[in-house]
């Protein structure tokens, strides 16, 4: 291999800095001003969710940033750049998931009056699934948090010179603070500023990279002639990395798991002050994250317009796919100070949004799930006071995540992983819970068990046994114009080759795309659960609350009154229920009139 020689590109100079800090400064003091706003009214209701007075539209744009981290802003466009616009068919799977979420889910949870989604599973079950649920939450989160927070200031610092540890305290630090201050309200305000940021920050990519790269029609063509526009791949092998059906079925299992059934998603929607408004937030995310999809995707075009024929991976100027996108954006915006810190902001407005919503997710189900249930008479003061210290721990703990992170080496990409590889068995749960009125909590346990072993078993295995290069080959990546060292040696390397030994598992289950190990996880509990169930004696479905079950029998018999009453199991859905009522802070109770 020959040794290339890397342009002259430029670090961080003072407007950058100054464009970068902005961001900062902005966020803390959104949380400054929810703290002083709401001082009067300072109760945990108020700090958790808002008071439950939140629209539609800011909670919308929160959504969206939390969802949308650096991961996506720096990860994604490099995913294109690498593999092809395939990338785009999450605009299918995006659509399902809010549809199940929004028709689905949702209205349990609103209905039920919980703070916490895993009340849900005490109200269902019992409260050893919740509690055991709420762990799995926390670890999963944290440790996740932590990588968010730490990939992206490892990827700018390498090729900007951005100071690594200067951005992950300060992510840390901000973070805490506004949740520490303003509660969910500064959070949701705080995202819809940063998705703001992100959406300005993809769009000046965009056109100044379109400008420089011979208008739209140039960047289509040659997007095309280097096979970055073959979108729709329909074979059905489940151990291809991307086609049609791994994307539509894979991404829709995946993005339900980490979505439709998490504490920061459904925490946000049940701020609002009514279902409908609830409803409508989750539809209008869905355009947020369609705008940032094909931001993305057309920013990975460009950059492959850019750099096609002198790849900088490839040629050695930069040391991982996900340095790609900062690269490209400081080589574009040399001469114009002040626009690669806009970038920058764009970047860690998607990391301050997901690091904010988990801080916060997590001091609301810790408070709701241990702390309620240990101390029951806890004054709204001191309920206060505890939720605001939380952050602060969870905080510490997210950032401390992040130090453990740079230590982690190759562990690195499967920590990012462990968020699907939870997220399945967790959908399960819920989905047994929600539409099986037949499952009782010995299936739910069991369930979650299984789907939890066999997402760890496959994405495990596909860590130590990658799949075959046939299976998730990039495509072609040129360096003819690269420019040649003076004194060019040529480097000999090997090819990465498979380990000698690869047990018989290694080119069937462990090479499964990494999209499907949610529907693993959620299918293995689903399945388990009610096997379980059956066999120690399923619940009887007059003795479940009709609350707590969404009868989605009622779409497939629509036309007979018969049939749908066959279909609920015995669960009275002809009743109208008129309020929940909290007895004590650990158990609900129902009044049901016909």
């Amino acid at each position: 291999m020959s040794k290339f020689v890397a342009p002259d590109i430029k670090n961080f100079v003072a407007w950058d800095y100054v464009v970068f800090a902005g961001l900062f400064l902005i966020s803390a003091g959104i949380g400054v001003f929810f703290a002083v706003k709401e001082r009067k009214n300072a109760t945990s209701k108020q700090f958790l969710v808002g008071g439950k007075q939140m629209t539609c539209v800011p909670v919308a744009l929160s959504l969206t940033a939390s969802f949308m981290s650096a991961v996506t802003v720096l990860g994604t466009p490099s995913e294109i750049y690498r593999y092809g616009a395939s990338f785009i068919i999450f605009f299918i799977s995006y659509t399902f998931v809010i549809i199940f979420t929004s028709e689905l889910f949702l209205p349990v949870f609103y209905r039920s009056g919980i703070t916490s989604t895993y009340e849900y599973l005490e109200l269902r079950f019992n409260k050893s699934v919740r509690l055991a649920a709420t762990l799995i939450y926390i670890v999963q989160t944290i440790l996740y948090t932590g990588v968010v927070v730490y990939a992206p200031a490892l990827a700018l610092n390498q090729v900007t010179g951005f100071n690594l540890w200067g951005s992950v305290f300060a992510t840390g630090i901000v973070c805490t603070f506004y949740c520490t201050l303003g509660g969910l309200k500064a959070v949701v305000w705080t995202d819809a500023f940063q998705m703001v940021v992100m959406v300005v920050g993809f769009l000046t990519v965009l056109i100044q990279g379109t400008i420089q790269n011979g208008g739209p029609n140039n960047i289509w063509e040659n997007a095309n002639n280097g096979s970055r526009l073959t979108v729709f791949d329909f074979d059905i092998d489940p151990l291809r990395r991307h086609t049609f059906w791994t994307i539509a079925i894979g991404g829709t299992f995946t993005w339900l798991g980490i979505y439709g059934v998490n504490q920061s998603t459904i925490q946000r929607c049940i701020s609002c002050k009514s279902e409908k408004q609830a409803k409508l937030a989750l539809y209008l995310n869905l355009l947020g994250l369609w705008i940032i999809l094909v931001c993305a995707v057309f920013s990975g075009l460009v950059m492959y317009s850019h750099f096609k024929n002198c790849d900088p991976w490839t040629a050695g100027f930069i040391s991982a796919p996900d340095q790609l996108m900062p690269y490209f954006v400081m080589e574009l915006f040399s001469s114009m100070p002040g626009l690669p810190g806009l970038f920058v902001a764009c970047a860690f407005s998607g990391t301050l949004s997901t690091v904010a919503a988990s801080i916060n997710a997590l001091a609301t189900v810790t408070f709701e799930d241990f702390v309620k249930n240990c101390f029951p008479n806890l004054s709204e003061r001191k309920s206060t006071w505890v939720s605001k210290g939380l952050c602060i721990v969870f905080g510490v703990l997210c950032t401390s995540m992040a130090v453990a992170a740079s230590l982690l080496g190759g562990v690195v990409q499967a920590a990012l992983s462990i968020h699907g590889m939870c997220g399945g068995p967790m959908l399960g749960i819920f989905t047994l819970g929600i539409v099986f009125p037949c499952a009782n909590w010995k299936g739910a346990t069991g369930g979650l068990l299984t789907g939890i072993i066999l997402a760890f078993w496959v994405a495990i295995g596909a860590f130590v046994y990658p799949a075959p290069p046939s299976k998730a080959l990039p495509l072609h990546l040129s360096t003819t114009n690269c420019t040649l060292a003076n004194n060019t040696e040529m480097i000999t390397t090997l090819a990465p080759t498979l380990p000698p030994i690869r047990p018989q598992l290694a080119d069937t289950w462990y090479s499964l795309s990494y999209l499907y190990y949610s529907a693993v996880g959620c299918l293995g509990c689903i399945i388990t659960g009610l096997l379980i169930s059956f066999l120690t004696g399923p619940d009887k479905g007059e003795d479940v609350q009709p609350l707590l079950i969404r009868p989605v029998c009622n779409v497939f018999c629509f036309w007979s009154k018969k049939y749908k009453t066959l279909c609920w199991c015995g669960v009275k859905h002809d009743c109208t229920t008129i309020h929940a009522k909290r007895e004590n802070k650990t158990s609900n109770y129902f009044r049901v009139t016909s």
